[in-house]
């Protein structure tokens, strides 16, 4: 595939325009310096529509856009429960979650953590995040980012590698979060229209003429199969997407994880004016979750009809943008760049977030304001620098880097959940229990991949979330209880409640979702 001039132009314009509106949005008032709460959390001061468009914005990457249109190609439908599900658990996470971090002034999730537990669980954590932000995250968005590139323009890999980081660097060095989640709506358009002209064209083209709804009932007449969000026990993918399990099992544990308590994506709301700003964005979110699948899923389905013979699944969004004509071809991949430049930007922000101040702030308490944002541009400079130089041997080998990504997280995510959970609503766990559910999450996750490898990996999840409880549930009991003073998190004098808005909005998600799963059971 080769982009035309007008393609090309359009791209440009759009790395010139978000790079530009990134240093408006985040500028300083004459005389005002940044102080660690401007540059990490925004001034405190995110709209819900930032919160919610940055919340996807984050999420959406390389790795989402070509791998699950890769797996709609290959097994249908059934992905979007990845998405679906999100929208449910976005709910959960705005109910009952934000209200506590924001009650409590959280700004790190490892700052929660040692103010409910203690430093060394802290410590433990922030270690783990840094690692997976590092040499998983960041690595694997430079890697798939730049297959992407390399299949729609011709440049060399590693030179696409290269040029992603540093622009993504660069275009949020100096503003921070601000330049991030303030840009994010402009990504989230981009990301939304270029995926639904590809969905568009792509349904159209198998209309024959009739439209876009012609060519999805052909489609779904054609290949019914790729139309279940259930699979059954005799299909050949349910070791991926284990029936049932889907809805009530071990995929709520992973989208727990990670939408309530993970740094990059949970900063956003963190950073929100009140929590009733926090809680309309999150609700937007999930109603942008609903319509993922449309883009990131029916044109993989869309190329078992257009392109049946592909050697490989991965290549169905690359295949199918190659029917784009020009100047609409340049708007989606502007597209494809902004969800890999967003999502990218957001965990270098992360990785400088939790270094800053959970590590170098408790060595250096008497750093000044200035001082810790310079750090944290730093240690952004530094993770995107480590990344670029680590992205080829971590991932270069796999066929499909996706699944390294969900193996490494799927050992711990079960603890995280367990630690988090028992912090926000019981008080009696205590920072033994919570290491015996992160240490006993990653050795359980071990033992039973080893001892029952047929065991499909969200019922492993599932399992393993059952058996940490226990475990930390056990330890706690048989530990002694905390000192008095030691628990720093209030949560006596948290309000649950919700606004009739949320309400609202929260039964339309879940009617929505109910009607989806009916129609494609």
């Amino acid at each position: 595939m080769e982009l035309a001039t007008l393609d090309i132009a359009i791209v440009l314009a759009y790395l010139a325009g978000i790079f530009i509106l990134a240093q408006l949005v985040s500028r300083e008032k004459a005389g005002h310096q940044k102080s660690a709460s401007d540059y990490f959390l925004a001034s405190k001061s995110l709209p819900w529509w930032a919160i919610g468009a940055s919340l996807i914005a984050a999420n959406i990457s390389a790795e989402q856009i070509i791998g699950m249109s890769g797996s709609g190609y290959a097994l249908g439908l059934a992905i979007a429960s990845y998405e679906w599900m999100a929208a449910a658990t976005l709910l959960v996470v705005g109910k009952f979650f934000l209200p506590v971090f924001l009650r409590n002034r959280i700004y790190t999730m490892p700052q929660f953590l040692e103010e409910r537990y203690g430093t060394r669980i802290r410590t433990l954590m922030a270690v783990f995040w840094l690692g997976l932000y590092v040499f998983v995250n960041i690595t694997s968005i430079l890697w798939l980012g730049a297959i992407a590139v390399n299949q729609v323009t011709g440049i060399d890999q590693m030179t696409a590698v290269v040029l992603i980081g540093v622009f993504a660097l660069v275009y949020q060095l100096y503003g921070g979060l601000k330049a991030v989640a303030l840009t994010d709506i402009v990504q989230v358009t981009l990301l939304v229209l270029g995926g639904l002209m590809v969905t568009g064209l792509t349904l159209s083209q198998i209309g024959g003429g009739e439209g876009i709804l012609a060519g999805f009932q052909r489609l779904w007449d054609a290949h019914p199969g790729h139309f279940e969000m259930i699979l059954g026990p005799d299909n050949p993918f349910y070791k991926d997407l284990p029936g049932i399990s889907v809805l009530v099992g071990g995929m709520w544990i992973m989208n727990v994880s990670y939408w309530g308590f993970n740094q990059y994506i949970i900063q956003r709301a963190l950073a929100a004016k009140d929590l009733k700003e926090a809680q309309k964005g999150v609700l937007f979110a999930a109603f942008l979750k609903l319509l993922m699948p449309v883009i990131v899923v029916l044109p993989g389905i869309a190329a078992v009809v257009l392109a049946p013979s592909l050697d490989r699944p991965d290549q169905a969004y690359p295949t199918m943008m190659r029917l784009l004509p020009s100047g609409i071809l340049g708007l989606v991949f502007a597209a494809l760049v902004a969800a890999i430049v967003a999502s990218l930007a957001s965990k270098i922000n992360s990785v400088a977030t939790i270094f800053t101040l959970d590590f170098y702030a408790k060595m250096r308490p008497d750093a000044g304001q200035p001082k810790l944002v310079r750090v944290g541009r730093i240690a952004a400079a530094l993770s995107v620098l480590i990344g670029i130089l680590t992205a080829k041997p971590l991932l270069g080998s796999f066929d499909q880097a996706f699944q390294y990504i969900q193996e490494y997280t799927g050992f711990f995510t079960p603890g995280i959940v367990v630690i988090f959970v028992l912090g926000l609503f019981w008080k009696r766990a205590n920072q033994a229990g919570a290491l015996a559910a992160a240490i006993g999450s990653f050795v359980l996750s071990i033992v039973l991949k080893l001892a029952w490898p047929g065991l499909p990996f969200i019922d492993r999840v599932g399992l393993v979330f059952l058996l940490a409880l226990a475990l930390a549930v056990g330890v706690s009991l048989a530990t002694a209880a905390q000192r008095e003073g030691s628990d720093l998190i209030r949560t006596d004098d948290v309000d649950y409640s919700t606004t009739a808005g949320f309400n609202i909005g929260a039964l339309g998600v879940v009617a929505i979702l109910v009607a989806l799963y009916a129609t494609f059971w």
